[in-house]
């Protein structure tokens, strides 16, 4: 009889990586980054615990593609929601920031893992690199029609960067509740309504 952490035939070698992650994105939802470790994953992929080697370069390269997963996800994410909305500048960029502050909130293991690895030394990975590229692209991109003239673009992809990634790890932490002077995502919407479009 198989438990949930055994399987009766182990992956096809093309697949391992892939379940690597899965089982990786699977702890760390479950039990945060203090469980997530190469033999908890590989226990989970139903692989022996050596088996991760063969795909990454410790626990640090392991964290780097869970990390890059994250940031795809998270670039769909906020695509997906600016899509669903008006193909209008300010629509868009608050749906982004809606996407980017629900993401956070539903996947806090996931968000503090994916800013940790790519702002580490260890977060040095190609994969990791370009996933965090593109989400990034997509801020920049809605960001882009309130540069004003003479105005460098990341003045305001900054601006509105800091505000939407500020408070949701403000939130995360329980630093903001209800004494506090913003204490709903749309009190900080309200702000970004204050930039000025360049059309």
């Amino acid at each position: 009889m198989t438990t949930s952490l055994e399987i009766t035939h182990p992956p096809a070698h093309g697949d391992l990586r892939e379940g690597l992650i899965n089982a990786g994105l699977t702890l760390l939802a479950r039990d945060g980054t203090a469980g997530l470790t190469l033999r908890k994953c590989a226990a989970l992929a139903g692989v022996s615990h050596a088996a991760p080697a063969h795909h990454f370069q410790g626990l640090p390269g392991l964290l780097d593609a869970i990390a890059a997963r994250g940031y795809s996800r998270f670039a769909d994410a906020m695509e997906a929601q600016a899509s669903a909305g008006p193909n209008e500048p300010r629509a868009r960029l608050e749906a982004i920031c809606l996407a980017y502050f629900d993401f956070a909130r539903d996947n806090p293991a996931l968000y503090d893992l994916m800013f940790r690895q790519i702002w580490s030394l260890a977060g040095s990975g190609e994969e990791l690199r370009l996933a965090g590229a593109r989400a990034y692209a997509v801020l920049a991109e809605a960001s882009a029609p309130f540069v004003l003239p003479g105005t460098a673009p990341g003045v305001v992809e900054t601006q509105v960067w800091s505000l939407i990634h500020g408070y949701a790890t403000l939130t995360l932490v329980g630093k903001l509740g209800r004494n506090r002077p913003i204490a709903s995502v749309e009190d900080l919407l309200s702000l970004l309504r204050r930039l000025p479009l360049n059309l």
